[in-house]
């Protein structure tokens, strides 16, 4: 099979991230933080050292505030919910996804908070701009994706931090981005970065992580047995246990310290080679007249259009029923984008999205086989 779909997890792992997590597989597992043996100490010491690897690759300020996750979904939630102030307001983009739009249509509908949506200009990006004029006296945090998992654009933070008040809390969605771009937490003043392990750094699926700044504290909104304070009824105040609530996923935070290493390494080759893979694409599908593309060449491997003659899940279904080509076509799990975008009509977009395990090759079978499908069309 061609995999095509690492905007929805990341298909092939790096060799260490694979031997690490083989040889883990032969040896005891153990309950992290929950008892005083050895191979507990041990665990516990491995897992420190992915929270400073963590603290280090994106220039925060604290590895106890690295909190570990079971997905970048579950990490924006507590950075929404836990952060929420009663009668403030947020302001977002339309770009987001489901993971950041439902929590703040929850928190609405409690009438905890209002929120409004910074919208598109018309090459798909969202201005900084646009964003600051939507902030009002109340305003208490701006949330935003560094990537879009539809068409790959994202806010420039850097400016955005430039432009907003010190008392507004900057709250970024990751997915897309971490692991292909540098992202500074202290530069760009990040309150709360959250990212999806399995996708661009290279772990295995259930390590997510929430990365907060020293100023910004969130209320825990997940409660249980954390192997400290045992005796508190509360969860404790101190970090990372204050969020992190029952038995972590060690073999999948391990592999996270794993994708890390290698990031550190290989990280400007790999998104290097991910931006000749979407350039190639592009050039290719562009020569089309029956397809529209909607993305530019990116860092983050997202690669998205629409074909006249034919839906976008049903050209998905016909690349992998008679290609092998594992692609995406829908709504991405971000409706207002679509709106934005305006693809609803046509039932969304096809996404292909390449890592740098992917090679121009593939790329080359793909452009084929799209021409082959609209031809016979």
């Amino acid at each position: 099979m061609i995999y095509f779909d690492n905007a929805a997890s990341g298909g092939y792992k790096s060799e260490n991230v694979i031997s690490t997590a083989k040889a883990q597989l032969d040896l005891p597992f153990t309950n992290i933080g929950r008892s005083g043996h050895r191979l507990a100490v041990d665990g516990a010491q491995q897992v420190f050292k992915c929270r400073k690897a963590l603290c280090d690759f994106f220039n925060a300020e604290n590895p106890d505030k690295v909190i570990f996750t079971k997905n970048c979904t579950e990490a924006l939630n507590f950075a929404i919910i836990g952060s929420a102030k009663q009668g403030g307001h947020i302001v977002s983009t339309v770009l987001e996804h489901n993971s950041v739009l439902r929590p703040l249509q929850y928190l609405k509908s409690k009438n905890i908070i209002d929120y409004d949506l910074a919208n598109i200009d018309e090459s798909g990006n969202i201005s900084t701009e646009a964003i600051t004029n939507l902030i009002k006296a109340n305003t208490y945090a701006v949330i935003c994706t560094l990537a879009s998992n539809v068409n790959g654009k994202g806010v420039d933070v850097e400016k955005l931090s430039q432009s907003l008040p010190e008392n507004i809390a900057i709250i970024c969605d990751g997915a897309q981005a971490c692991g292909h771009i540098d992202i500074d937490m202290r530069k760009n003043r990040i309150d709360a970065l959250a990212i999806a392990g399995h996708k661009g750094m290279h772990a295995l699926q259930g390590a997510g992580c929430l990365i907060l700044s020293s100023r910004f504290n969130i209320a825990p909104i997940l409660f249980g047995g954390t192997g400290s304070e045992s005796f508190n009824l509360s969860m404790p105040n101190f970090y990372p246990d204050r969020l992190e609530s029952g038995t972590l996923n060690y073999l999948a935070i391990n592999s996270l310290y794993e994708g890390c290493l290698y990031l550190t390494v290989n990280k400007v080759q790999d998104s290097n080679k991910i931006l000749s893979l979407t350039q190639s694409l592009h050039n290719k599908l562009s020569e089309l007249d029956a397809i529209k593309i909607f993305t530019s060449p990116n860092f983050f491997g997202i690669f998205s259009f629409m074909a006249s003659e034919i839906q976008s899940e049903e050209l998905a279904t016909i690349l992998s029923e008679k290609y092998d080509i594992a692609v995406r076509g829908g709504l991405h799990c971000a409706p207002l984008a679509h709106k934005a975008l305006k693809t609803l009509d046509n039932g969304g977009l096809l996404r292909v999205s390449v890592s740098a395990f992917n090679t121009h090759e593939e790329v080359k079978i793909f452009n084929n086989a799209i021409k082959e499908i609209l031809h016979s069309l």
